[in-house]
């Protein structure tokens, strides 16, 4: 049996995960489920595990953080994540896995399959610090995400950045305005989204909006600066950020015509 946690803060992706694990991997015993990397640091402390199924992008502490602890627990990792990177390549190439939520069961079971051949390994050799600390340095250097997970209450509508027009916040919220003229409402604040979006590409030029500049058709100020987009929407521009935001619309301009 393979000692595993669960390290995600969206309830929907914990339970989902746990509930595809106890009915495909029989070898997988869930040993406890934490929201945040300080509960999974606190397992780690508590529990003999084998395999951590590692959530990237979580408030405080990112999945990364967690790895020094489970290269001290020799536990081989799994990512689980709503967004699609290059930079994920490096994974395999250390030889462990990723999965993109939602959650595909083939991939999942072809993926607990290898970390429990890759454990029985590591228990002869103990020898995975040096994968491990390689699979740090290459997620370091990632590469911007061209497709984005995002969550609605029932799963995941996966979706391409450059349909994304702009995002307006709401409170604790994030609203998705998109080029087909969908919306979409997820339970996440627009700071996270600010850093993990291509930032050559989407600008946050006020407190509760950010905008793809592939969809900028002006920008003026004559009532205080603003921007309107090709969709018709008019956004105002804060006046701190106003001179981020003609600095990045002057490289945005510059690279487009190269």
């Amino acid at each position: 049996m393979l000692n595993t946690i669960i390290v995600d803060d969206e309830e929907f992706a914990r339970s989902s995960l746990y509930f595809l694990l106890q009915e495909n991997c029989p070898d997988v015993h869930i040993t406890g489920i934490a929201k945040s990397v300080a509960e999974a640091r606190n397992l780690l402390t508590q529990n003999d595990i084998d395999l951590i199924f590692l959530d990237i992008a979580m408030p405080g502490e990112n999945g990364f953080e967690l790895i020094p602890q489970a290269q001290l627990n020799h536990a081989q990792v799994i990512f689980t994540t709503a967004y699609d990177q290059y930079a994920l390549k490096a994974i395999k190439a250390n030889a462990l896995d990723y999965l993109l939520k939602p959650i595909d069961i083939e991939e999942l079971i072809t993926a607990v399959e290898k970390a429990a051949k890759l454990i029985s390994l590591s228990k002869q050799e103990n020898n995975r610090n040096e994968s491990l600390q390689n699979l740090a340095s290459s997620l370091a250097e990632r590469t911007e995400i061209r497709k984005i997970s995002l969550p609605n209450g029932q799963g995941y509508k996966l979706i391409s950045v450059d349909d994304i027009i702009h995002i307006e916040a709401d409170s604790n919220y994030s609203i998705f305005y998109l080029s087909n003229q969908e919306t979409i409402t997820v339970s996440k604040v627009l700071k996270e989204y600010e850093e993990i979006l291509p930032d050559h590409q989407f600008v946050r030029i006020h407190k509760s909006s950010i905008v793809n500049l592939n969809y900028l058709k002006e920008y003026n100020s004559r009532n205080g600066t603003e921007v309107v987009l090709k969709n018709g929407e008019k956004i105002a521009v804060s006046r701190r950020r106003a001179s981020d935001f003609a600095e990045k619309v002057r490289s945005y301009t510059n690279n487009s015509d190269k």
